[in-house]
């Protein structure tokens, strides 16, 4: 993992609890720095620090209200430590909460962060706090980010315990795949905390301080993919043990203990899910000096992110059933009254008059009455049955069509899916996230590039899709798409007779259409066909003025 200087702390303003401390962060700072290794990147971080003192005055003079760019105006400050500040402010031109991290234009790292901040802008991956705005103005640095109000950090559900399997199986799963499509794009994150890894009211889980955190603070590493991979590890293994995977307590969790070691995490805490115990061990165990213990140790988020999408996958806990409490009776209602209301006496019904003259004639009647009406029906019965006796036998052809009921709909398995950009430069829209369309998991989906200026592609182009490949021609009921935001969206499908799956838009005939966050699209005939294209034509919005489609899950029924 990447070293920290002593000075430094994490920074906050993401999120709706997100009031880190300066005895939190240097907690952290402990918590990191007891397992480190003297090194050239630890001095190096040591030589970078900012003694406080050193600050130019404007920016600890900075106080609630002040305007930045006639915009930002400031409300809270979180940190002030290490030469730079952290506030949550209001964009008064879009009425928004936003986080912004401020330096004087003379900090020794202002110009690494405004690369860093640029940088990470460029990414657009939703699963990272964005970027929204990095600006020189003056004699002051500031880079202005999304503030999530619903999201809660990891650290704050900690606080009452371990996560339960499925949530740190999904934490694991997206933080994992995030920091992979980071490092493919050259970005580290080298700050990641519990602090850092957020989850949204939907359950996604997101990341806040790409590159922005590292280059505050002046860290850096020769080994960032390690170094991010053994952070994911850590949070891991906290979520599974509640407890900090090194000798020093952090973050608010007790660490192991003194000279035990590094030891698993179903060792430290009973019911454990073992499957995830070694995904937190191959995490952590990247170093050279732990990893003989795991052959498959895994060294990069990309590593990480494949091992666990091979293990086999943690489903959701059945919700358990309460009964209803039984009915008490208040002390003041009257008696026969039940939670229904008050219960109403029967109604007593007289006698007949059978004991008088009339009474008896009457029931003579009725006995008479009752004969006949059984000997007539003894008589039309025995006309039927002989009537039927002289008549021939009806047979029925073999052949002959049964009244059937018709079968309900059924799931058909989706063998493979690719993206499908036939109007762009290299023809692909994010390959790499593809098979989430068809994971079944609703934590996960696959996106877009985002687009400026327009819902309908930036007006670059008519759609993007995905071609989804059923194994082979079979009659199709309906596709149900569910997406993240409205999104317009069109079912396309290639001829029965395809062979192979086609690599042009006119090879795919429009079969039906429509609208949402969760889209049937049921065909206007019958239809058979083995490749079927998901059009998505209007994206909905991301930010101010960008757009990005995200399907969440895509289902296909006969």
């Amino acid at each position: 993992m990447a070293e920290r200087s002593t000075a430094a702390v994490d920074v906050a303003g993401t999120g709706g609890d997100e009031s880190s401390t300066a005895e939190a962060d240097q907690s952290t700072a402990d918590g990191v720095a007891q397992k480190r290794r003297p090194d050239t990147e630890h001095d190096q971080a040591q030589a970078d620090a900012v003694v406080t003192d050193q600050v130019p005055a404007r920016a600890l003079e900075l106080h609630s209200g002040h305007k930045l760019a006639k915009r930002y105006r400031l409300e809270e400050c979180v940190t002030r430590l290490d030469g730079f500040s952290s506030w949550r402010a209001m964009d008064e031109m879009l009425r928004r909460a936003v986080g912004v991290h401020i330096l004087p234009t003379d900090h020794p790292r202002a110009r690494s962060v405004l690369s860093a901040a640029r940088a990470a802008a460029l990414l657009g991956d939703p699963r990272f706090v964005q970027v929204l705005d990095a600006v020189e103005d003056d004699d002051l640095v500031y880079v202005v980010h999304e503030w999530l109000p619903d999201a809660t950090e990891l650290t704050g559900l900690l606080a009452s315990g371990p996560l339960e399997a499925h949530e740190a199986y999904q934490m694991v799963l997206q933080v994992s795949q995030a920091m992979a499509a980071a490092h493919r794009e050259g970005l580290a994150h080298l700050c990641l905390t519990p602090s850092t890894v957020l989850r949204t009211s939907a359950g996604q889980w997101r990341i806040r301080g790409l590159a922005v955190s590292s280059a505050l603070r002046g860290i850096s590493s020769d080994t960032p993919q390690r170094a991010d991979t053994e952070a994911v590890g850590a949070l891991l293994y906290a979520a599974l043990t509640h407890r900090w995977p090194y000798e020093t307590d952090a973050h608010g969790l007790a660490g192991l203990p003194k000279d035990l070691g590094l030891i698993p995490p179903d060792q430290v805490r009973a019911g454990v899910h073992l499957g995830l115990s070694e995904l937190a061990m191959r995490a952590l165990a990247n170093n050279g000096a732990t990893a003989s213990r795991h052959d498959s140790a895994c060294t990069t988020p990309e590593e990480l992110a494949k091992a666990v999408m091979e293990m086999p996958r943690v489903r959701r806990p059945e919700p358990s059933f309460t009964p209803p409490s039984e009915y008490v009776r208040p002390p003041y209602a009257p008696p026969g009254y039940t939670a229904a209301g008050p219960v109403q006496p029967p109604v007593p019904t007289p006698p007949a008059p059978l004991d008088t003259k009339t009474g008896k004639a009457l029931k003579w009647a009725v006995s008479a009455l009752l004969i006949a009406a059984l000997g007539l029906g003894s008589w039309q019965l025995a006309d039927t049955l002989l009537g039927k006796r002289n008549e021939p036998l009806k047979t029925v052809p073999q052949n002959a069509p049964q009244d059937e009921k018709p079968k309900a709909p059924q799931p058909i398995t989706i063998k493979g899916a690719t993206d499908f950009d036939p109007f762009g430069k290299d023809g692909r829209e994010k390959p790499a996230d593809i098979g989430k369309v068809y994971d079944a998991e609703s934590g996960t989906y696959w996106q877009t590039d985002y687009y400026s200026g327009d819902a309908k592609f930036g007006n670059l182009k008519s759609g993007v899709g995905v071609i989804l490949d059923l194994g082979k021609k079979q009659p199709v009921g309906k596709v149900t798409v569910t997406f993240v935001g409205e999104t317009s969206v069109e079912l396309r499908a290639a001829s029965g007779t395809a062979d192979a799956q086609p690599t042009t838009f006119d090879a795919y005939e429009k079969v039906a259409n429509g609208s949402g966050t969760k889209v049937t699209l049921t065909p206007g005939k019958d239809l058979e066909s083995r490749y079927l294209l998901v059009w998505l034509t209007k994206l909905p919005p991301e930010s101010a003025g960008t757009f990005r489609g995200r399907v969440v899950d895509v289902k296909v029924t006969s």
